[in-house]
């Protein structure tokens, strides 16, 4: 069909001529309401948009004298957030003098790692912040 012929069966029928493959060879074209094509698919965003969920990043805080329990609890904490799709910044705080020995919270940051080796990578090495020693882990 030519281009005027499809120019003058889009008039006919009162609808819009719309170009889907204009690299093919004759071009692509369809007869169809530009309107109501832009409404159903700002329709199909919004219904996307609404199903698709948000991954925030959690944030756990683990002291360097934490006890074995406190830390089977926030670890199992981590897990859950994880299999929610979410990531999880892990925080050492130091307090004290206990900035004195940096390398107690890299020894705790490797622990957890060890850990939750089976659910989690480490998005990247733990970086030192003030009084923070902080990484960012997220399902693997």
């Amino acid at each position: 069909m030519s281009r005027q012929e499809a120019l003058k069966a889009a008039e006919e029928a009162e609808l819009d001529l719309v170009e889907i493959s204009p690299n093919a060879d004759p071009p692509v074209v369809k007869i169809i309401d530009w309107g109501k094509y832009q409404y159903q698919k700002e329709k199909e965003a919004q219904k996307s948009r609404r199903n698709s969920k948000q991954s925030e990043l959690k944030q756990m805080r683990f002291g360097l004298k934490i006890g074995q329990g406190d830390l089977d609890i926030k670890l199992r904490k981590v897990r859950e957030f994880l299999s929610e799709g979410h990531k999880v910044r892990i925080q050492i705080f130091y307090r004290g003098r206990e900035m004195a020995h940096k390398e107690l919270g890299y020894d705790m940051i490797n622990k957890i790692g060890t850990l939750l080796e089976e659910e989690a990578v480490f998005e990247h090495t733990p970086t030192m912040a003030g009084r923070n020693l902080s990484v960012v882990v997220r399902k693997k």
